[in-house]
């Protein structure tokens, strides 16, 4: 789709990529580097990184949400992606796409392109602007003169582009991308994904933008679904990948393989992705590192497709010796010193990671090590090698076991010395024979196209779906190297893949390929080894010639001594430069940063929608049907009515499931020459059996018939998972994989398939397992379930557990600990409780070793194993193995309620079949109301962040650099917002109580944001009308202190002297108390209220007395005796002191007081002591604040720079305990400094 770059100069620089439909707007933060030092992400970063994080505000929207008229167009060129955003001296860069060409196109409709040229448009500064003229005349003839000649050619530019190397590296014609597919990840792990890519599901070993792409990666995250189908519609975000992919097409009269579009050619695809872990050139990347990442890792994958839909695959890796080595350049080939840097236990560990790594994602490896025994440092290498590969942790549990029943196989190849005869490089062809075996067991990939009709609804439509189905998987791979993984490695990789295409070829019973095929091959072979050669080295391959042709020439020996003297120069003057290009690319170099983007508007709407999921949510219940059985390799089943298995008499509620997951043990008899290999026949003539089954049964309730979704088959084991036509929309993101077990992992007698799906917005797991046998061996039964549950991965790393509902079924194995005799006495008696206590499976559950947190229904049948084969006899053969409940079916997930557990009679296998039916509530997103809601939030948020948006003309970044630290969170506050204040207004809060009598609860948390069970409001009874209205106002308004209002009657607190009514004024009437914003607009200020005071009010509604705070005091003085007035005044004066203290200028910290003042004798002295109000009490009730009196002047009052300010200042006609002057309490003494 094409796009264009559009920039905005003013008021603020910005560049928006323009497709169709949709826009993508980035504004640059040039407060960003001071906001970070003093936001909320100080905590996160390393405060002595110098370099800091530049930060952007991105916006994704509609063109008609957007208003691009002050934009104009950078080039007349379009643009087909962007690889995301890079910092280069502090500046932030947008790299773009703006020329590509097709290589390849590996199945019908996934195209992938390579990068011919790309762009870096600068986000916050214009000085490099003038620097893209470049592109549109390379050459420009400004300073040439009349006569032909460039005067100024020698002159420097002014201003050289930061990102020219970066230009230079990615428009090399060694990065690729699609926008069909993900590019990144091999047929077989994307069998059934959808037409678009989902960034986040990208493999980052071979993802050589993940620097720059993701910011926008995470960007998309926080989109919503809409949105982001927007985002992924438009294909804006690329993904590269370095290597080499070219697609050949061979006319239907070369094609191998037969298919029915007679006339239509084939293609053949040759895949390299380079690794970007450990990336770099030939001499400064050697060996391994401590990840388990080796230099010049390649997986390369050869792809033959039909028109028909049949699809092959096969998988090879190179890399650099896993161990710690290096080399130093020279001048002299073949003459540079390896040195070995680390011993090899400080080497184990790491080797281990590696190969850890490889078995997980491509099963059993076999190395095969062309190294020299000739030179020294080969030697030593190849030494090492050997050693690691006897000590892996891959083949420990194995040391007695044969060399061929290993997870991890070596096999050294002196390709020197073995091509050194008469024959040449075609004397490699003898190393057919040293891997034949490990090739067959390894397998390859192969997938068809099938064509279902299924009947959907009641009224019997026939709706077709045409669809890839997985026939056989690659259970293993090759690892090859040589010392540079590049010119030998590349030779015996395609003898390789001869061997793999042969042996897929000879298994369907296809004829030989003609001549014009190979050739084909050896070309896509020899253009590969070039390409990644000239990656790590510089230059093209050494032996090509052979490669491509089939034999040495003399051109091509020439053409390799001139390849070895560019080497030279190449390494030693050129690599240094080019590894510093590769790793800022990476990421890599000291300080560098990722950008951060930043989206003011979807980030909080996300937030909101989560928040809010329950308003557009709902469950949904299914039904689903799981069986297991072990055919003990018996095929005269398939024509049995398997309908008392597959369609048991259960009850109407729970007939026609929406899925049916079949698992199949022994489909095959476990020989020794089976359990290395799979056939994949036997699978799919079972799968047609358990479907015409299904669908028979179904069409006798007028239901809807069933389709394959997907099987899987590891050896004996399968699995094949069946649904309902109509739910496939419902049905996303459906993986299988497998696990081997038997052999220490090497062989697949025993072992787990497994098949994940995710039904609307809840994952399902299903895992049929074949577990060791025997009697006394229930330890490697538990060590099995641990190897298959940590071992078995799908996409992304997902594991088994990793679900919302998880079933496990097939035979485990397990047996009952009783001897013959007494199992069968107690099978007689149906005692099956007794039976049960003594199970194994279920002791070791109990004990919590094996399938912690699983659960499994009652068991209600008789043990499953072991019959005499036609009968309902238990075993009455010479080895009268005992009765056992070997075939199970276990559960795990709080969405599932199992509701029948049964087995069913059918009798041609030494095991009868077991089914269990569930109930599994599903959770459903309700996408329109999701969508509008989101609509809804969308509008409010643009309307409250205003202009602070990246596609707005505004210079106000104050949002920008203050988001929030988590979802959900307020972002931090600047300068000119508070994150209490909606886009700079003052709060204003809405909220009502239930009921006059209902108050806040006082046991909620300070945080609003801590989790808690505590209500709101909580209703409070009150004890007694209050008659008085000041007293109701205090009450209602700021409560009372529980201390006080708890004090005993018995023991009332005396009151002072009602004071003179003559001077008395009446106190103003307050609001009662609410959360209404009303008041909010007035300052406030600490206040308390005196108990004495009040009812001193009430007695004789006297004034109330107003004191001003003393100056502070930092020690506490003494305090006089309680009796006496002065007392009284002391303990008032000194939380007065108390609380003015923190306040305390810093000068006044060594000034001390005498004691507190006494108030002088009068002839209006009390008899009682008299209660003083507080300051903060007096406040609530005084008219205004008094100045301060004169003889306080000599103590300097403590200014305060925190808090609202005071109310305006009003006039009062009050002269009671006032001077007449209003400058202070009459009768009383400041404190004066000793």
């Amino acid at each position: 789709m094409p796009m264009r770059v559009l920039l905005r100069d003013h008021p603020q620089r910005a560049i928006a990529l323009k497709t169709e439909t949709h826009a993508l707007i980035f504004k640059h933060s040039p407060a960003s580097n001071d906001s970070v030092r003093v936001g909320s992400l100080d905590s996160l970063q390393d405060v002595s990184n110098k370099s800091a994080i530049q930060r952007c505000m991105v916006e994704f929207a509609a063109l008609d949400d957007v208003n691009l008229e002050n934009y104009r167009q950078l080039n007349t060129l379009g643009v087909l992606g962007t690889l995301g955003l890079i910092t280069v001296n502090h500046d932030v860069f947008l790299c773009v796409v703006n020329h590509a060409s097709k290589v390849a196109e590996v199945r019908l409709g996934e195209i992938v392109m390579r990068i011919n040229s790309v762009e870096f448009y600068c986000v916050n500064k214009s000085d490099y602007d003038h620097l893209l003229n470049d592109q549109i005349n390379p050459f420009p003839v400004d300073s040439v003169d009349e006569d032909g000649f460039d005067h100024y050619a020698s002159r420097e530019h002014a201003v050289e582009h930061p990102c020219l190397a970066l230009r230079k590296l990615l428009s090399g014609a060694s990065f690729y991308y699609s926008a069909d597919f993900d590019l990144t990840r091999r047929v077989q792990d994307r069998l059934n994904d959808s037409t678009t890519i989902a960034l986040d599901s990208l493999d980052r070993g071979f993802l050589w933008n993940s620097h720059m792409i993701q910011p926008l990666v995470e960007f998309r995250s926080r989109l919503g679904m809409r949105e982001r189908q927007a985002l992924d519609a438009t294909a804006i975000l690329t993904s590269a990948m370095r290597g080499f992919v070219e697609t050949v097409t061979v006319p239907a009269s070369s094609s191998p393989a037969r298919h029915d579009q007679a006339g239509y050619p084939s293609t053949l695809t040759l895949i390299s992705r380079l690794s970007c872990k450990r990336a770099g050139t030939r001499f400064n990347a050697r060996g391994i590192d401590d990840d388990g990442n080796v230099a010049n890792f390649v997986e390369t994958e050869t792809v033959f497709w039909t028109p028909a839909g049949l699809c092959f695959s096969y998988v090879q890796v190179r890399g650099s010796v896993p161990v710690f080595w290096e080399q130093a350049t020279g001048f002299t080939p073949g003459q540079q010193k390896i040195q070995v840097t680390r011993s090899p236990e400080a080497t184990q560990h790491a080797f281990d990671k590696h190969f850890q790594e490889l078995e997980l994602s491509y099963g059993a490896v076999h190395v095969v090590n062309l190294l020299s025994n000739e030179k020294p440092g080969e030697l030593e290498l190849t030494r090492r090698y050997r050693y690691h590969v006897e000590n892996s942790v891959m083949n420990r549990t194995e040391k007695g076991a044969s060399s061929k029943h290993r997870l991890l196989q070596e096999t050294d190849y002196d390709f020197h010395a073995e091509t050194r005869g008469p024959s040449g490089y075609e004397a490699a062809n003898w190393i057919r024979r040293l891997i034949q075996d490990s090739a067959e067991s390894f397998a390859y990939f192969v997938s068809e196209e099938v064509e279902d009709d299924p009947k959907v609804g009641t009224n019997g439509e026939y709706i077709k779906y045409r669809r890839p189905v997985s026939v056989l998987d690659q259970e293993g791979v090759f690892r090859t190297n040589c010392l540079d993984c590049l010119d030998r490695t590349n030779l015996i990789q395609t003898k390789i893949s001869q061997l793999a295409i042969e042996t897929f070829l000879n298994h369907r019973g296809e004829k030989g390929p003609k001549e014009d095929f190979w050739i084909r091959h050896r070309t896509l072979w020899a253009d590969n080894g070039d390409a990644l050669s000239k990656t790590y080295a510089g230059t093209g391959a050494l032996k090509s010639s052979f490669t491509r042709h089939g034999k040495m020439s003399f051109a091509g020996a020439i053409a390799d001594v001139r390849k070895s003297a560019t080497r030279l120069y190449i390494n030693n003057f050129e690599d240094k430069g080019r590894q510093n290009t590769i790793d800022m690319l990476l990421g890599r170099l000291m300080g560098q940063q990722p950008v951060h983007l930043y989206d003011p508007v979807n980030d909080w709407v996300m937030a909101e929608l989560n928040r809010r999921s329950a308003e557009y949510s709902s469950t949904k219940t299914i039904k689903i049907l799981v069986g297991t059985f072990n055919l003990n390799g018996r095929s005269h089943g398939i024509v049995e009515d398997l309908s008392p298995w597959l369609c048991p008499p259960v009850d109407q509620s729970q007939q026609q499931p929406e899925i049916v997951a079949v698992g199949f043990q022994e489909i095959v008899e476990l020989s020794p020459q089976q359990i290395m290999s799979t056939d994949p026949h036997r699978r799919q003539a079972w799968e047609d059996a358990v479907k015409n089954t299904l669908n028979a049964n179904a069409r006798k309730s007028s239901s809807e018939e069933y389709v394959l979704l997907r099987g899987g088959q590891l050896v004996g084991a399968s699995l094949s998972v069946f649904v309902k036509a109509s739910i496939l929309p419902n049905i996303k993101n459906v993986e299988g994989n497998l696990k081997k077990t038997g052999m220490s992992g090497m062989a697949g007698n025993k072992g787990a398939v497994a098949i994940r799906l995710e039904y609307a917005n809840t994952s399902i797991c299903l895992v049929t397992a074949h577990l060791a046998a025997g009697f006394a061996n229930y330890e490697e039964r538990n060590q099995d379930y641990r190897i298959i549950s940590h071992g078995l991965r799908f996409q992304r790393n997902r594991s088994i557990e990793d679900h919302d509902a998880i079933i496990w079924f097939g035979d485990f194995n397990y047996r009952i600990g009783m001897s013959n005799e007494k199992t069968r006495q107690l099978i007689e008696k149906r005692d099956l409780d007794s039976l049960y206590e003594n199970d194994q499976l279920n002791l070791q559950m109990v004990h919590g070793k094996t399938f912690p947190f699983y659960s499994e229904s009652r068991i209600t049948f008789l043990p499953t194993y072991k019959y005499d084969n036609g009968t309902d006899r238990y075993d009455t053969s010479d080895k009268a193995r005992i009765p056992a409940w070997c075939d199970r079916v276990l559960r795990k997930g709080d969405n599932l309620r199992q509701t029948h557990y049964d087995a069913a009679p059918l009798r041609f296998s030494d095991h009868r079949p077991v089914y269990a039916t569930f109930q599994c509530t599903v959770n459903v997103v309700d996408e329109r109301k999701r969508e509008k809601i989101s609509n809804e939030l969308y509008a409010k948020r643009r309307n409250a962040v205003g202009e602070s948006t990246a596609m707005d003309d505004s210079d106000d970044e104050d949002l920008i650099g203050y988001e929030s630290v988590e979802p959900g969170l307020p972002p931090a506050s600047s300068d000119r917002r508070k994150w209490w204040l909606d886009n700079g207004l003052p709060a204003r809060s809405q909220v009502q109580t239930p009921s006059k009598d209902h108050t806040l609860n006082p046991n909620r948390p300070s945080n609003p944001f801590t989790p808690t069970s505590e209500p709101d409001w909580v209703k409070v009874d009150k004890p007694r009308p209050v008659p008085h209205r000041a007293e109701s106002w205090q009450t209602d308004m700021y409560g009372m202190d529980q201390a006080t209002q708890s004090r005993p009657a018995s023991n009332p607190r005396k009151l002072p002297p009602p004071l003179s009514p003559a001077v008395s004024h009446e106190l103003p009437k307050l609001p009662s108390r609410t959360l209404d914003s009303s008041n909010d607009n007035q300052p406030r200020t600490e206040r308390s209220v005196s108990r004495d005071s009040t009812a001193s009010n009430q007695t004789s509604g006297a004034r109330q007395t107003l004191r001003k705070p003393p100056p502070p005091v930092p020690k506490k003085p003494e305090l006089l005796k309680n009796e006496s007035t002065q007392s009284i005044m002391t303990h008032s004066s000194n939380a007065e002191n108390r609380r003015s203290r923190d306040v305390s200028p810093a000068g006044a910290k060594n000034i001390a007081y005498t004691s507190p003042p006494r108030k002088t004798a009068t002839s209006q002295q009390p008899a009682r002591p008299t209660s003083i109000a507080s300051p903060l009490s007096a406040g609530r009730h005084a008219t205004s604040p008094q100045p301060p009196s004169a003889s306080s002047a000599q103590v300097p009052r403590p200014e305060v720079h925190e808090g609202p300010p005071l109310p305006p200042r009003r006039s009062t006609a009050d002269a009671g305990l006032m001077d007449d002057e209003g400058t202070g309490l009459r009768g009383w003494e400041p404190l004066k400094p000793r």
